[in-house]
């Protein structure tokens, strides 16, 4: 028996029992006469004690020669602590150890295992497994289990069936670029890797199984950044014989669930905003409404007078930041060099002061008066004491640029309280987006998408007027979830990819074992994929999501730690039938 208790188990109570730990040595301390050992396994940390009135003198030799993270088994009995540690647990005792023994050396860590360590993140991906040691990552993961599985109990008590679908599959033009896996025994075929359990689970409710999930692997070979992985975990969800309030009622309460079992917080409200709205109040369709500071369209109100920069924009925006009149020239000036940043792309910002006594100063009182600048702020609904910051120019990318400075402020004032949950229902997307390389319009979620209910005419007048039965779940600025109600006949289905620009060849190739299967009757049905890896992390108060990762990859889809991909040897290429062309 390596260990009778845990590390972090131990209390007062147990004092006087023989016991038998096992772990990894956190610290010790030598005083010459006594050395204290802090021992570490996954449950907490227990000191252990070798006193030379009650030790032998071989054990403190032994004792004093263990080295940081160690792996060892210690012997011995449980005594009060005559210097408690309040900090800790198991700070009331301590182990008076007998009996020692060394499982395992180890070689100096290249980082304190520490909560606070002096690691950089390079330095600790690719030593993750030293990195999960540590409190914060160890607790991340620990937290994802009890996300993970009050997901399958809430859900399995709502009659849904957890099913498990192929991770070889077949490659689809859709969406972002596939990974790609040759096939030995077919020579120059290829599977590739599931974007999503998409069309899948379709096909499961059209056998039948009319409540599905799955907490599922996806993967897409895009662009990183802090909160995208090549590879990531989807709770995927299905449901038939439902309309678009069936799903939303049943994944608010999944929501609900959630917060309350992992945050302890009650939420009731889920408001519901139109996509278009979205994008004219915050300029993005995932916008965070713990706080304030909508846009105010200005273009009435600013676009009368001689100044050109406003007169020559497609839109004229602002925004007001609460007591923002309390910054100096010199912060509103950062703020300017802010947004004219390469990431942001503004080409410059228009401020104006609300003062106290209820007049105005604006970085362009040469061109508007008092008057013009009360208007700015009846708009914006400034208050006196406010700061009104306006953008301007192309209607697109000016409600980005507005919607990144919202944020940034709202996090310099301390506006985006982790602990406080605001979930928002964003709907009724566009069905269709023109894209202007390829001349042709892309699905904006995916092509077995639903129009809503009376628009399939409008399709053949005006396509980008029409709106998708779609629905995205957003938690404190960041989307969770996102679904639609499909299409489950065969005739939308085709005019659906003759308007994405298929070919009834093409549709027939690419998607022909799913019209197949709506010609054996379909059901309606429609679903919802959270992100779960970015569920847990926002619960866990945090908006990047490596550390709830286990072993994750870097900004350029390595794993540093395995150091993959990497290249595979002649003999492997010639029996998969491939031959590299790189391009120097």
């Amino acid at each position: 028996m390596y260990r009778s208790h845990n590390c972090g188990e131990l209390r007062a109570t147990n004092v006087n029992t023989e016991v038998t730990l096992s772990g990894w040595v956190q610290k010790s301390r030598d005083k010459g006469f006594i050395v204290w050992v802090d021992l570490r396994d996954r449950y907490g940390i227990t000191q252990l004690v070798f006193d030379e009135e009650r030790t032998s003198k071989e054990l403190i030799e032994q004792a004093q020669n263990l080295g940081r993270e160690y792996v060892i088994q210690v012997k011995g009995k449980v005594i009060e602590r005559a210097s408690k540690n309040p900090n800790i647990p198991t700070g009331d005792i301590e182990i008076l150890v007998s009996e020692l023994n060394i499982l395992n050396e180890a070689m100096l860590p290249p980082f304190t295992i520490e909560d606070k360590t002096d690691g950089g993140e390079d330095l600790r991906m690719k030593y993750r497994y030293l990195d999960i040691r540590r409190n914060p990552v160890k607790n991340s993961l620990i937290f994802r289990h009890k996300v993970t599985q009050e997901v399958r109990n809430y859900l399995s008590k709502e009659g849904f069936i957890e099913v498990e679908t192929p991770y070889l599959i077949k490659s689809t033009p859709e969406g972002a670029r596939d990974f790609v896996v040759p096939s030995r025994m077919n020579a120059g075929q290829f599977y590739a890797l599931p974007q999503s359990p998409q069309t899948f689970k379709q096909l499961l409710m059209v056998g039948g199984m009319d409540k599905y999930f799955q907490i599922v692997k996806c993967f897409r070979d895009e662009d990183l950044r802090a909160d995208r992985q090549p590879e990531f975990t989807q709770i995927d969800c299905e449901m038939a014989f439902i309309e678009q309030e069936d799903i939303l009622n049943a994944f608010e309460g999944l929501t609900r669930h959630l917060l309350k079992e992992v945050n302890g917080v009650e939420v009731e409200k889920f408001p519901r905003m139109l996509y278009d709205d979205a994008m004219r109040l915050y300029g993005n369709d995932k916008p965070d409404i713990r706080f304030g500071m909508q846009f105010g369209e200005l273009n009435e109100v600013a676009q009368h007078k001689d100044f050109g920069v406003f007169n020559n924009a497609e839109l004229v925006v602002g925004i007001a930041v609460p007591r923002g009149n309390s910054y100096t020239r010199k912060e509103i000036d950062k703020l300017i060099d802010w947004v004219k940043r390469p990431q942001i792309g503004a080409l410059g910002m228009v401020y104006c002061r609300c003062n106290e006594d209820g007049t105005f100063k604006s970085s362009v009182d040469k061109f508007y008066d008092q008057d013009d600048l009360e208007k700015w702020a009846e708009v914006t609904d400034a208050k006196p004491g406010d700061l009104i910051c306006v953008l301007s120019g192309d209607k697109n990318k000016v409600r980005t640029q507005l919607s990144a400075l919202r944020m940034e402020l709202a996090e310099r004032l301390g506006l985006r309280n982790p602990k406080e949950f605001a979930p928002l229902w964003v709907m009724d997307f566009p069905l269709l987006e023109w894209d202007e390389e390829t001349e042709r319009y892309h699905a904006m979620h995916h092509p077995f998408t639903s129009p809503k209910p009376g628009q399939l005419e409008l399709l053949k007048t005006d396509p980008g007027a029409v709106k998708a039965n779609a629905y995205d779940l957003v938690l404190n600025g960041n989307e969770i979830g996102g679904g639609s109600i499909r299409i489950h006949d065969k005739e939308t289905q085709s005019l659906m990819f003759d308007y994405l620009g298929f070919t009834p060849e093409e549709a027939k190739a690419q998607f022909g074992f799913l019209m197949d299967a709506f010609q054996y009757g379909a059901p309606p049905h429609g679903g919802l994929a959270f992100g779960l890896d970015r569920l847990v992390a926002i619960l866990g108060g945090q908006e990047t999501i490596r550390d709830f990762i286990a072993f994750p990859k870097n900004n350029s889809g390595r794993d540093v730690m395995i150091d993959a991909p990497a290249p595979i040897d002649d003999d492997q290429l010639n029996e998969l039938s491939l031959k590299l062309n790189l391009k120097s």
